[in-house]
């Protein structure tokens, strides 16, 4: 009478172990991905890794920076530590996580490809493409401005409108690099000031005002114009003669991930040539030197980047968002 119970347990042990170890593997080859990337290139992205990894499954939130560290700090505070990947947009963002010891170090293999000061040297994160800030300018303008300094003369008083540091990242790094070149300066903000540029919220609104021709000049991301333009807009982009400012949108590593072998992997994808030929694809400029930007760029070697210390920029981060809003009002 005990040996038919017996053998109903024994084959319900077997079936509930052998669930453990399905589910136990299933979660080990699950890579959870944080990411600001729009909705859009954040799928194609990681469509494309899991071609290359077929056997790691992806599973990935997608939300705006600002929102996402909040997320993202909510859920430590709470002991929980859920994203093995950060892949967001700014170094700014990702260098307060490493002080704050919340990345591992990580040194691929694919950064040899890749310019040295586009990734933190001891593999806390990696730039993984070129968002630069450049001058746009409705094609039906009078003037075509080619420098930083064009825009502080008088033929471009109260035409020209810019983005605010105060919301966007990319305008938060271009003030630090503009701030920390020798040939501008902190003072080329207040010369915008005297000159009348307009400030507001985003680099879209900006584009938008430039491309209706309600400001025929604007300081802005790169693909932004060069995208729409064509496609039609009466709109062009310059790189002007001092240089452009970039945020790089930077991948790392969780220093609790649970996953640190399919997060490594996911940071040699998006590092390599097929990872940035993606980039390319999606009309961004690539990080590496050896992939070629898409259309309407010019070579990536011919492009002048301002640098930025980052951690420098992090420290006076309170500073410059305050001086800005003096300025221009929050």
């Amino acid at each position: 009478m005990l040996k038919r119970p017996l053998t109903l347990s024994l084959s319900t042990a077997a079936v509930v172990a052998s669930l453990f170890v399905s589910t136990q593997a299933a979660a080990d080859n699950t890579l959870t991905l944080y990411t600001s990337q729009p909705n859009s290139d954040a799928q194609q992205t990681v469509d494309a890794f899991q071609a290359a990894y077929p056997d790691i499954e992806v599973e990935w939130v997608r939300d705006g920076t600002t929102r996402l560290m909040t997320r993202l700090r909510s859920e430590l505070s709470a002991g929980v530590s859920n994203p093995d990947v950060l892949l967001i947009a700014d170094s700014m963002t990702m260098e307060s996580l490493k002080q704050e010891g919340l990345l591992q170090p990580y040194l691929s293999d694919e950064r040899q490809a890749h310019d040295a000061e586009l990734y933190d040297p001891e593999g806390y994160y990696y730039g993984t493409k070129l968002i630069t800030t450049g001058i746009v300018y409705n094609t039906g303008a009078e003037h075509q401005p080619q420098s930083w300094q064009d825009l502080l003369g008088p033929d471009y008083e109260g035409l020209v409108t810019m983005p605010s540091p105060l919301y966007s990242g990319a305008a938060l790094i271009h003030m630090a690099a503009i701030s920390a070149n020798p040939a501008l300066g902190a003072d080329y903000y207040d010369a915008l000031h005297a000159n009348r540029t307009e400030a507001q919220g985003g680099n879209g609104g900006v584009f938008n005002a430039v491309a209706a021709g309600t400001k025929p000049y604007g300081i802005v991301v790169d693909f932004l114009p060069i995208r729409e333009a064509a496609k039609g807009s009466p709109v062009a982009f310059v790189f002007p003669e001092e240089g452009v400012s970039a945020v790089t949108e930077p991948v790392a590593i969780m220093q609790d991930a649970k996953n640190v072998d399919a997060a490594q992997k996911f940071v040699d994808f998006v590092l390599s040539e097929q990872g940035q030929a993606l980039v390319s694809q999606q009309g961004y400029l690539p990080a590496r030197n050896d992939v070629t930007p898409p259309e309407g760029f010019p070579a990536r070697d011919s492009i002048t980047l301002m640098p930025v210390d980052i951690e420098q920029a992090l420290e006076q981060e309170a500073a410059l968002k305050q001086r800005f809003s003096d300025l221009f009002g929050g």
